[in-house]
């Protein structure tokens, strides 16, 4: 199904309900920049970080990215996202297939379809559909959804989540709900698996970070974010653009039934080492050059054309890369171990 027929189909809120079958959301490819063991806002500077990401957007990422002297914009000189002033940078964890004889193999990515990149990350930013202000972030504004280390489901309302997806078109909603699961899926996915994570929509209005990438947004305590019931918590007023990821992992290769384990257990791990699913996460680092976010909610941009934006060819995003920092990780062939994590027991 073309982004086209997505974006008129009925689509879910942070909270589950219907939105506008016109509402206006941008969604856009960024193409892989680099998969590296970084991660600049759990373990700054640690070269290599404990777990593998995959990472999309401006060049100028590094293991370091300190926020008092690291602009973004200014910094780089290309970014892997269809719109050329979006130097920002969307990091997740990355998918591996554990076979029966116990090696592992890093899982490629596939591209949501109606858009082209390498593999990446679907980005959506998305204004609350009753035409209410939505305020841009600000320089320096990060955020982190999901946890590394969860060992349980995280609640009765999951902002990540998986899905076995159908071999063509499944747009009955993009974030999370029925059929989704915090869990990995247990059987083949004639489609690949596709992740989502959905990030908070409600800002403190002061701080652009906090300690732990999280307290100073939130997500509404009543209604959803498409609807003129929403109501952010008094200690964080101001409504920002909901910032979701999809992402595609092409799991098809490994659908046979000899490669998986003679348990027939689904064989599916995250480069955190977590063989159930409730570790993926994702991390974004606000990096928009100038005014260009807000001009483009201000215009209900929808989809990846814009008028208020620049926007470049898959081609140009696709040649933004940059090498990897740390090179002693084999990530593309079959490996005893996930980089940076033990062997499971067979």
């Amino acid at each position: 199904m073309h982004w086209k027929a997505l974006a008129l189909a009925p689509l879910l809120a942070a909270h589950g309900s219907a939105q506008s079958a016109s509402m206006p959301m941008m969604r856009f490819s960024c193409s892989k920049l680099v998969i590296d063991r970084l991660d600049p806002l759990v373990t700054p500077g640690q070269v290599p970080s404990p777990h593998l990401h995959q990472i999309v957007g401006g060049d100028s990422f590094n293991a370091t990215m300190d926020p008092a002297a690291h602009d973004l914009p200014a910094a780089s000189t290309c970014t892997s996202c269809t719109f050329s002033e979006d130097f920002s940078n969307y990091w997740t964890a990355v998918l591996y297939f554990r076979a029966r004889n116990g090696t592992y193999r890093r899982v490629p990515q596939s591209v949501s379809e109606g858009l082209r990149a390498d593999g990446g990350i679907t980005v959506y930013y998305i204004p609350p559909y009753d035409g209410k202000k939505v305020t841009a972030f600000k320089p320096g504004f990060r955020m982190l959804v999901g946890d590394a280390t969860r060992t349980a489901p995280s609640g009765s309302d999951p902002k990540v989540c998986h899905r076995c997806m159908p071999k063509t078109g499944d747009a009955s909603h993009v974030n999370c709900a029925s059929p989704d699961s915090q869990t990995l899926p247990t059987g083949f996915c004639e489609g690949g698996i596709r992740s989502v994570i959905t990030f908070p929509t409600c800002w403190d209005g002061k701080n652009t970070d906090s300690p732990d990438h999280r307290s100073h947004v939130a997500y509404p305590v009543s209604g959803s974010f498409d609807r003129s019931t929403d109501k952010c918590p008094a200690s964080h007023p101001v409504l920002i653009p909901q910032v979701m990821f999809e992402v595609m992992w092409d799991t098809t290769q490994f659908n046979h039934k000899e490669l998986w384990s003679e348990s027939g257990e689904q064989p599916f791990v995250w480069s955190t080492n977590d063989p159930h699913g409730y570790t993926q996460h994702g991390d974004y680092v606000f990096g928009w050059k100038g005014d260009s976010l807000q001009r483009a909610m201000d215009a209900r941009c929808n989809g990846d054309v814009c008028s208020a934006l620049k926007v470049q060819t898959p081609e140009e995003a696709m040649k933004c890369t940059i090498p990897r920092t740390y090179v002693n990780d084999e990530i593309d062939g079959w490996v005893t171990e996930i980089p940076g994590q033990m062997a499971m027991a067979a």
